[in-house]
């Protein structure tokens, strides 16, 4: 039996670690195993380990080590950013300013919020997928503590206009916090928190070739959150709790090692994905021309979502019908963008990393084909 090859797009949903974080994960977890906050040498070397990843990821951010706090990844950074700026701003105001597009750990933590009597404004997009500036300037007013807004949306890629936020917050004569949720960007775009005015930012390690369970949050200093959690030293008291000193130094090596030329050849591989599914009849491409490349979200209408994604799964294509974390769940993003029910229920979304190539789209698309006619259609 012949054994397909396999092809990976899912990388938005996780990439594989690569070797160089692998092997610093080991040699952390083998050779410079002590507790970090230990007062002895097994600890302090440890802790010197830690120090040197939390100034490489300062480094690609254009920050100073302080800035920087390790967490278990986005979804817990989102939650510490967005619940720490309410709670340190509550008394000076109720409103919250986001996207109706956001990932789904800053829109349920809104939803909570609302529930506890916040008011939340969730700015819509337009047909690309991106809010208008425009519609941020009206929704900013003296009363907000808070506006958070996704660098990058991990379903269509759509980049979205960060770099007037913090300027419409000054004029607005606001309180507010500027918090980024930058995980789909982090080291595929250049994006300084500084240079654009951000106070939280979030990355994370497994969409960049390290470990799961491994992020950080960016504080800009001077800007104050209240920690979720209490009960250690570590991490200055916002994130308590024994560091995970192997997978916080295999994001740093991950960061280290990271190709800083990759976002050009993810350009040109994302202009052949393109070209080679819009000559294929059938498929409509969702994600703009100006979303980050990484990123291609298309509708095959008439073959649902999850039929489509087992079906090449079945033939070693592993793609996503949307966010892993909905794990299935209609997609409030294209329920957003006001896609009719026969796309959105047939959307499928490919990532990539420098691990894919051209033959990687060939394929897909073969298998496509195969799928429109013989698949019997929803």
């Amino acid at each position: 039996m012949i054994k397909l090859k396999e092809v990976y797009l899912d990388n938005s949903a996780t990439t594989r670690v690569c070797k160089a974080a692998a092997d610093e994960a080991y040699r952390i977890m083998t050779e410079i195993w002590g507790n970090p906050s230990s007062l002895h040498s097994k600890g302090l070397e440890a802790e010197h380990e830690i120090t040197n990843a939390r100034r490489i990821i300062a480094d690609s951010l254009s920050a100073s080590a302080e800035e920087i706090y390790f967490t278990s990844g986005g979804t817990e950074g989102n939650n510490t950013a967005v619940l720490g700026a309410v709670n340190a701003l509550k008394r000076r105001g109720n409103r919250i300013v986001t996207t109706a597009i956001e990932h789904s750990s800053v829109y349920e933590t809104m939803q909570q919020l609302e529930k506890q009597g916040f008011e939340v404004i969730y700015l819509p997009p337009d047909e690309n997928g991106c809010v208008k500036k425009e519609d941020i300037k009206k929704s900013i007013t003296k009363d907000t503590i808070l506006v958070s807004i996704m660098a990058v949306n991990n379903e269509l890629g759509s980049v979205q206009p960060l770099s007037t936020v913090k300027r419409l917050i000054t004029a607005a004569d606001s309180p507010a916090l500027f918090h980024v949720d930058a995980v789909q960007a982090y080291m595929k775009m250049p994006l300084s928190p500084k240079k654009y005015g951000i106070d939280l930012m979030t990355v994370s390690g497994h969409k960049i070739h390290a470990p799961k369970g491994v992020g950080a949050l960016y504080v800009r200093k001077g800007a104050r959150i209240v920690p979720l959690h209490f009960g250690g030293m570590q991490e200055r008291k916002l994130r308590p709790g024994t560091e995970a000193a192997p997978l916080i130094c295999a994001m740093g090596k991950a960061v280290e090692v990271y190709d800083k030329n990759e976002a050009g050849r993810i350009k040109e591989l994302n202009g052949f994905f393109r070209r080679v599914l819009s000559e294929t009849d059938g498929i409509i491409i969702n994600s703009d021309e100006n979303c980050l490349p990484y990123i291609i979200s298309f509708s095959v209408p008439g073959f649902r979502s999850e039929t489509l994604l087992h079906f090449l799964a079945e033939r070693n294509i592993f793609v996503s019908s949307g966010s892993a974390c909905a794990k299935g769940h209609k997609s409030h993003v294209l329920e957003a963008m006001k896609y009719d029910a026969k796309r959105a229920d047939s959307t499928i979304r490919i990532s990539f990393s420098d691990q894919n190539n051209e033959d990687d789209a060939n394929i897909l698309v073969n298998n496509l084909k195969i799928a429109i006619s013989t698949l019997a259609r929803s």
